[in-house]
């Protein structure tokens, strides 16, 4: 299995990026996705999480109106959209896939089954 993660990169604060994340070796139509990033000196966090119905777990409020997870199951790809993005999101952005349906935390993500991280820097 592989994570294949592109995007990311500097942003001015205010601006917006999106990040992707295409699955291969296993079709994930079944299982729940999700975003983690990791500042730092600061352990890794959730920010969003989707399940193959769409449903939406936000890991963290700081993120909330402003950040959007969604994939696409045809295209074994998931997406967040960031905007309005702000200093305090710089870090490096993980994508994850749980081996089951549901949104649990970073502990829950077995090693293959995460994306290799993209850097994410906000700038003032």
């Amino acid at each position: 299995v592989k994570l294949l993660q592109s995007g990311g990169g500097p942003v001015q604060a205010g601006g917006s990026l999106k990040l992707s994340c295409t699955t291969f070796g296993v079709t994930y139509i079944d299982y729940a996705l999700g975003w983690f990033r990791q500042a730092p000196g600061k352990v890794r966090e959730g920010v969003l999480c989707i399940t193959s119905k769409g449903r939406i777990t936000e890991y963290t409020e700081s993120v909330k109106g402003r950040f959007t997870i969604s994939r696409d199951n045809a295209k074994n790809t998931l997406y967040i959209q960031m905007k309005n993005t702000e200093p305090g999101d710089t870090a490096m952005y993980y994508c994850a896939m749980f081996l089951y349906d549901y949104c649990r935390g970073a502990e829950a993500v077995r090693g293959p089954y995460w994306g290799k991280g993209t850097q994410v820097t906000v700038f003032s």
